[in-house]
């Protein structure tokens, strides 16, 4: 199951906090994924198309519900994409013509509307039912694993800029994009898909989506030590490959023997423990000396080799 199936699912379990949200909610629905037909003065009849039994199940419900009218559905199955399809006809009758103004469809005397339906709109809850029955029906977020980006399909402009606005009124900010004849409106951000899905009560795919935000954040501040461990640990390996080619010179040159007792223990502790940091060097000295300490022994060992370089040029 997808994860916008999970959320179409969870969000078909929730009720409207007053009577007018489920009017809202199914007008919505009705207006993104279903096809009005007009046959004459009051013949009009209704087809919607779903993948989601979700949709199909919200719609036949709050259509029973609300409306004394008649629905048929029919469940057909592609054997090619092994998908189910949900089509959902509401047949001419008396009453649908009603229906259809109540839920703001239909205006009287000039047909189709073509805005969100403001008079069920007056309320936030109202306001957020619609958008929800929006996202359900032409609605898809991606799985959190992968990225975060939420959008709703929606055909006429002046309907898509609706719901854009009752989106922001949410202080959510969405995009709107237009699309093969029709329009996306869309969010990027994992702040606003959160927010969005908590708006229209998808709360428990919400937390989800948070759960794998932390998750991501835990692995990246893991990837980062790690990666910054092996930086560390090539530029160590890097500097001490240095010091030994230093260490080999001084010898040929001078003569571990010849050296300070200082810097000739940094020497014998370098040869014999290639892998450490000068930090570490510093702990097995004799007595325990600090990085700077060893870092000062480094410098005295090129001095002493510069100036062996300087006497072996001349004698050459």
């Amino acid at each position: 199951m997808s994860f916008t199936v999970q959320v179409k699912d969870e969000l078909s379990r929730v009720n409207g906090a007053c009577a007018e949200c489920a009017y809202a909610q199914l007008s919505a629905i009705v207006r993104v994924c279903g096809t009005l037909s007009f046959r004459g003065p009051g013949r009009y009849s209704i087809r919607v198309s779903t993948e989601t039994g979700a949709v199909a199940r919200t719609m036949i419900k709050l259509t029973h519900e609300l409306f004394d009218i008649e629905t048929r559905l029919t469940v057909r199955h592609s054997n090619l994409h092994k998908v189910r399809n949900y089509l959902i006809e509401i047949p001419e009758q008396d009453g649908l013509e009603e229906a259809l103004v109540r839920l703001g469809i239909l205006v009287p005397g000039r047909g189709l509307a073509t805005g969100a339906p403001t008079q069920l709109l007056q309320k936030p809850c109202c306001r957020s039912a619609f958008v929800r029955g929006a996202f359900m029906a032409g609605g898809f977020v991606a799985d959190p694993r992968g990225d975060f980006h939420l959008e709703i399909a929606v055909t006429g402009e002046r309907f898509a800029q609706d719901i854009v606005t009752l989106v922001a009124g949410m202080r959510i900010q969405a995009r709107l994009n237009r699309r093969r004849g029709a329009y996306a409106i869309y969010l990027k951000s994992f702040d606003d898909v959160v927010s969005m899905l908590r708006a229209i009560g998808a709360l428990r795919s919400a937390r989800a989506i948070e759960n794998v935000r932390q998750v991501k954040t835990l692995k990246s501040v893991v990837n980062r030590r790690v990666n910054a461990e092996m930086a560390n640990q090539t530029r160590t390996t890097n500097a001490a490959g240095d010091q030994l080619e230093l260490i080999a010179e001084a010898d040929r040159l001078v003569g571990l023997r010849k050296l300070p007792p200082a810097v000739r223990e940094f020497c014998e502790l370098r040869v014999a423990n290639p892998e450490l940091s000068l930090a570490d060097l510093g702990a097995l000295a004799s007595p325990p000396t600090k990085k700077s300490g060893m870092y000062h022994r480094l410098l005295r060992l090129r001095s002493f080799v510069k100036e062996a370089r300087q006497e072996a040029s001349k004698d050459a």
